[in-house]
């Protein structure tokens, strides 16, 4: 896919962006395990927070391709995966109001999340869930005009800063048609953060375990209607593993570049390392896979903001472009040896970050027989 001027420049800003207000700073979050607030702010601040939703709601305008654009940028200077994750959350605990919410909670949520001022949460899974979205347990029973929530979630990126939580709940019966989706204020008395998860990647995003305890949240909080969460879930699936997959490609396309660099000026036996046919041959092999998750991933996203229906499209998007991820920053450690494997190098940060994109967003084996569904491949 051909970017447009535009497009290129929003990608050239996120980039200048990213080397001047990111990257001094990134190394210390990583440590610390959290994004400060005011990065938030100073992101949107410089036009790069709210990119891809709508003028109506508090966004910058444009569309899913701008904000492909605007990741590249981030990616391609460096940018940790964890950063992606935490920085850019309201990309999944922002859509389903957009779509369905009151103008109550557009103007109480939406509005100030995009200007930087509020930082939301999704909160779907729960312990011993995973991917089965339609299994949730965290009940909320409407009691007048309120909401009570007892329930636990875990895994809950930017769930440790939170100022509110886009909750999935069951309101109703078994399965697809009892669930619904709750704004919890993070405030409210018997909602707790139980804890801060440690994770192998993903450093500088707070990952919490939320807990649930007859958690008042009045029934104006409520997105949409009852009993429609899981399709107003199911309806952002696409654009999410479109980003998973950008966030793949953005890793391999990053660990490449670190690596080809690292081969150019490395001296071994008296030869830079690409003097060597066996590290030619990966270097190519490792473009080739950057190359084809990139030019299938922005494929199947210009096809979604031209109407189409790409579910299984999306699903093998994100696995073609997380199995490179997977691949190119793991031969990028080996080509770097000893250097690669030491903690706090670039490198490791991207092979450590992107193990755990064939698992978010629906598992690899999940989304394959999804697809394999789909696509008619089942009995």
């Amino acid at each position: 896919m051909q970017m447009t001027d535009e497009q290129l420049a929003l990608r050239d800003s996120a980039r200048r962006f990213t080397e001047n207000e990111i990257l001094p700073h990134l190394d210390e979050w990583e440590e610390t395990g959290e994004l400060p607030r005011s990065l938030h702010r100073a992101t949107a601040a410089a036009g790069l927070l709210a990119v891809g939703y709508p003028e109506a709601v508090g966004g910058d305008g444009g569309d899913l391709l701008d904000a492909c654009a605007l990741q590249e940028g981030f990616m391609e200077a460096g940018a940790s995966g964890g950063l992606m994750a935490s920085l850019f959350t309201h990309g999944i605990a922002l859509p389903h109001m957009i779509a369905h919410g009151s103008p109550q909670l557009i103007d109480r949520y939406v509005r100030p999340t995009l200007a930087g001022e509020m930082i939301g949460s999704l909160a779907v899974t729960e312990p011993g869930g995973g991917s089965d979205v339609a299994g949730i347990t965290t009940r909320a029973v409407r009691d007048g005009d309120r909401y009570i929530v007892n329930g636990a979630k875990t895994f809950i990126t930017s769930g440790v800063r939170a100022d509110f939580v886009t909750t999935a709940v069951r309101t109703g019966g078994p399965g697809h048609g009892g669930i619904s989706i709750l704004v919890v204020d993070t405030d409210t008395p018997g909602f707790t953060v139980t804890r801060a998860l440690r994770k192998m990647g993903w450093h500088c995003s707070d990952t919490a375990e939320l807990s649930y305890v007859d958690v008042e949240v009045p029934a104006d909080n409520l997105v949409g209607e009852e009993g429609r969460g899981f399709v107003y879930i199911a309806e952002q699936f696409v654009v999410e593993r479109i980003f998973l997959a950008l966030m793949g490609y953005g890793h391999a396309a990053r660990a490449l570049a670190l690596a080809a660099q690292y081969c150019q000026d490395r001296v071994t036996f008296g030869k830079p390392l690409v003097a060597n046919q066996v590290v030619r041959a990966k270097l190519v092999e490792m473009h080739r896979q950057v190359a084809v998750a990139r030019t299938y991933t922005l494929e199947v996203a210009r096809r979604h903001v031209a109407g189409e229906t790409v579910i299984a499209e999306a699903c093998l998007a994100k696995q073609t472009a997380v199995d490179a991820a997977v691949a190119v920053t793991n031969d990028a450690v080996q080509l770097f040896g000893g250097a690669g494997y030491m903690h706090g190098t670039e490198v490791e940060r991207h092979y450590r970050d992107a193990r755990i994109l064939p698992i978010g967003g629906g598992s690899t084996e999940v989304l394959t027989d999804l697809a394999a569904r789909l696509l008619g491949y089942s009995t």
